[in-house]
């Protein structure tokens, strides 16, 4: 009895080591910023698809796992999105050119107008990427969202009202696709 006792205990610390696993790219279910040691939990994870095609994987780590749409856009704690690239090659212009019609989508003029010269420079940061490439937007809340692209830092945009924004490409009223949003909210 003892031993069956002991291997459920290890079989249940194994399952929880054990990475998820989207679209063949394997996602660690708890990560460790050695900026400043905060820990974050996979919160969900889907595809992004467009015209039956697999762009990306995208994984969202919060300090506190949540479900709720709300919640998460309100939400000034630290956080990640991390973008795993599964198509051949991703021009810049597209990168640009989804920022701009996610922001849009989901935020009204006014909102849209006081983010607008942050967006413009974010988008300014991003470059063609190619299949298994990474982008890392981490949201540090004294600090701002910060970008990584391919493991080098690109800047951060100051706000918690621009890193709100950007998960509302994702979690908005209006999302990239419905399919990612409901991944993303763990659901």
């Amino acid at each position: 009895m003892k031993r069956l006792l002991l291997l459920c205990w290890l079989l249940s610390l194994f399952s929880y080591a054990v990475a998820k696993d989207v679209a063949g790219v394997r996602l660690d279910e708890t990560i460790q910023r050695g900026e400043d040691g905060v820990t974050l939990e996979l919160n969900g994870a889907g595809v992004r698809e467009k015209f039956f095609f697999d762009i990306y994987v995208a994984a969202l780590y919060l300090q506190q796992k949540s479900n709720q749409q709300s919640v998460i856009l309100q939400n000034e704690a630290a956080a990640r999105v991390e973008m795993r690239m599964l198509y051949s090659k991703v021009e810049q212009e597209k990168f640009v050119e989804g920022w701009n019609e996610g922001f849009r989508a989901n935020l009204d003029e006014q909102r849209f107008k006081q983010l607008e010269d942050r967006l413009n420079q974010f988008n300014g940061w991003f470059e063609t990427l190619h299949e298994g490439e990474v982008i890392e937007l981490d949201y540090f809340p004294d600090k701002g969202t910060r970008v990584k692209i391919k493991g080098v830092e690109k800047g951060v945009i100051p706000g918690a009202d621009f890193f709100q924004a950007l998960l509302s490409v994702w979690l908005g009223d209006k999302p990239v696709t419905k399919s990612l949003k409901k991944g993303l909210l763990g659901l």
